[in-house]
This record gives C-alpha cells, structure tokens and sequence, in this order.
C-alpha cells in the first residue's frame, strides 16, 4: 500500500509526457521474456530480503515481493526523470536492456497468467487506487494502470480518514479472504491517493500431512534456546531434493496440487547468515535445477501461522528508491503537476502452514509408500530455522518468501 500525498496543492498544467502504446497481445509474450522478467523480480527479491533480515535479525520474515514490486511499477507509470529511474533501478531493471513498455507488459502478462483460475490452486492479486475525490487525475495515468494492471481505481473522500481507512481496510480484507483485516492503522492528513496491492494464495499438498501424527516437539531458535511447537510429520515420501554441500544446506521441494510450489530451505546449525548472503537468482536456479527425487523416510515440519507488516519507506531507500519519498519526487504523470509523493509504502504478509496446506483446517490425510524404494533412506527435520518460498509454476514467479525463525 503506497500513501501518496501533496506537497504542493494545484491543478494539473500538463499532460503525460510518454507514451506507451496499451498492447493487446500480452499473450504473445515468449517464454524468454518471461523468464527475464521472473529472474529481475527474484533478484528484486533478495536483494528486500536482506535488507528486512538485516533490520530484524533472528526475526520471522514474510512478505510477498511481487506484491511490492508490482505496486512499485504502477507507481512508475506516473513518475519521471530521477524518480523514475531510480523505482526501476531499485526493481532491478535496466532501461538500456529493457524498454519501460516491455516491463508494463510483462507485468501485465504475468498478472494475466496468474489470474487464471484452477481448481486446486487459488491465486489470487489485483491492485486498486483509492483517489481524493478533489484530486484530478490524468486520465492516460489510470487507463494504464487498468490496462497492464487490472488496477481499478474509486473516488474517496479522504477528509473523513477514519471512513477511508475502514473502505480501504475492508476492501482489502475481503480481497484477502479475512487474512489481512488491517492494513492500514492510520492516514495522514495530506494524503491524496492510496495505492493498494494484495496476494491471496491458497494450496493443497499434493501429499498432505496426517493431522493425527502431529505432536509437540522442540524447535532450536539457537544453540541455547528451543520452544515446543505442533511438529507435522510424514513418511516415505518421495519429493524432489538436493544437498548443497557448498553452502551447507538441504532443499526439499513441496508440491501443491496444481500450479504451485514450496521450496524449503534448510540451513545447516549455524550456516543460516552464509545461506541468507548467498541468496541471488543464479543460487535460485541451481538449487531448482539440481533438485531431483529422494525418498525421505521421515519429514518434520513445524504448523506455524507467521505475519509481519512493514514501513518500506524506510527500507526502499536502501534499494536507491530515495526521491519518490521526498519533495523532489516527479510524479507528474499522475496529476499533470509535481504536487505528490509518496509518504508510505506499508506492505502486510499473513503465511500459514499445516497439514492439509496453507490454511488450518480439518482433514482426514492419507499415507502412501511407493513402489520404487530405490533410494537410501533418510531423515529430514526442519526443527532449527529455515527458508520458504512459495512459487507459481507456470510463470516461476516467487509468489512468498520467508524465513522462519520462530514458528511460535
């Protein structure tokens, strides 16, 4: 959610400088483009995750990076000069290898694809903007946004805050099935525009967990402290997996029925901070390429619901994203006039995980053994902290990513 407000009040004096035709063949895009686009979000990312791990060390992290990410790119539609290049910079772009109307269009067909509906998959993300209704916005600006975003966009009257705080909150709560009931605590009085991004990801293990064979276990913060967490287990399970010797980590792949996936990453005691560094797509896409089917004999994995929420206004400029927070920001695009910035950008994660998937629930689970027992049996126990990202496969798009420090 980016909060956007004046420091100047006046009427727009200009129209939209650029112009970038509205493509209706986004379904076009070839597997190339797409594949790109994927990589630069992914190393966008990282490069969040290491900010937000360094300000909250041996805290749970959880966030949804192409929520952010695609938040920060309709705001681009309306920014300018620096302002411009310094958003796309800090979403890891590079203006001389990709034109700014690729990247509106691989976002648009990234959302196109991830909108489809499934049946055993539920994904779902839009985007909305909640507008003064004093304010005059330049109709190309939300044309745009609507066009490569699905972003709709309402009039508000933002001098009644507490009333646009609950349509805005209830807007999103809804969007996001009740997860996130608050997004917002409080608005300025300036504010003139808010932009708001949701995720709502919902999956099924393809091998779900036996509710009956949970039960209370340790979990090792560290060498001297553990709390007792429900531990969920199965057995003889055959799951893609690899041994990263060099970093001194296991990764287990977990596959949703559908379109979905989880990836966990287990460092070895003490290797967490060498795992975290080492974070960067290329590290991404040797752990997925070197994965390959494993028979574990037992995996522990602690239920945990984790949530954080974030002022990244405070953290993007670590990024370079700096001007668009100050009362040099161009935002012209939006109004015609260099009267906005951004005052916030408050981003809210909810990540639950148990038996059945992502969602507690009540299920009756099922144990199977294979008939190919070809493999030297083993043990897996996620019971120190660890990694998870959460993955759509069709477009390899990091849909979560987190790190569980502490399942309580």
């Amino acid at each position: 959610m980016a909060e956007i407000c004046p420091d100047v009040l006046c009427q727009p004096d200009g129209t939209l400088g650029r112009d970038i035709a509205v493509q209706e063949n986004q379904k076009n895009r070839t597997p190339v483009d797409n594949l790109a686009l994927t990589s630069t979000n992914n190393d966008f990312a990282f490069s969040l995750y290491k900010e937000l791990a360094l300000k909250n060390p041996d805290k749970n992290v959880v966030f949804s990076p192409f929520s952010i990410s695609t938040a920060l790119a309709i705001l681009t539609l309306g920014a300018r000069s620096k302002t411009l290049e310094e958003i796309l910079g800090g979403l890891k772009f590079n203006l001389t290898e990709t034109p700014e109307a690729d990247i509106h269009q691989g976002f648009g067909h990234l959302l196109h694809m991830l909108s489809q509906p499934g049946d055993q998959v539920q994904i779902r993300t839009g985007s909305a903007m909640f507008i003064e209704k004093h304010l005059q916005i330049l109709a190309e600006f939300k044309e745009k946004a609507k066009a490569f975003y699905q972003a709709e966009s309402s009039t508000t009257d933002f001098q009644h805050r507490h009333e646009a705080k609950k349509l805005i909150n209830d807007y999103v709560s809804k969007q996001t099935q009740g997860k996130i009931k608050e997004l917002i605590s409080d608005l300025e009085e300036e504010t003139l525009m808010v932009l708001v991004n949701y995720i709502y990801f919902k999956g099924k293990w393809k091998r779900p967990f036996d509710p009956h064979d949970t039960f209370e276990s340790e979990f090792h913060l560290d060498k001297k402290r553990s709390v007792r967490v429900p531990m969920m287990n199965i057995e003889d399970l055959t799951t893609p997996y690899f041994r990263d010797e060099e970093l001194s980590c296991s990764v287990v792949e977990l596959k949703y029925r559908g379109n979905a996936s989880a990836l966990f990453i287990l460092p070895d005691e003490g290797k967490m901070q060498q795992v975290e560094a080492s974070l960067q797509p290329e590290t991404l896409r040797k752990w997925k390429d070197s994965l390959k089917p494993r028979k574990i004999d037992k995996l522990y994995m602690p239920k945990f619901s984790i949530s954080n929420d974030y002022s990244l206004e405070k953290i993007l400029p670590e990024l370079g994203i700096r001007e668009v927070f100050s009362k040099q920001a161009d935002l012209s695009g939006i109004t015609g006039a260099k009267d906005l910035r951004v005052s916030r950008v408050v981003h809210k994660a909810v990540l639950d995980v148990a038996e059945i998937g992502t969602e507690a629930a009540a299920a009756t689970g099922w144990k199977a053994v294979p008939l190919c027992a070809k493999f030297i049996s083993m043990t897996v126990r996620f019971d120190r902290p660890f990694l998870m990202l959460i993955s759509d496969t069709d477009t390899q798009t990091t849909l979560f990513l987190a790190k569980i420090s502490n399942p309580k």
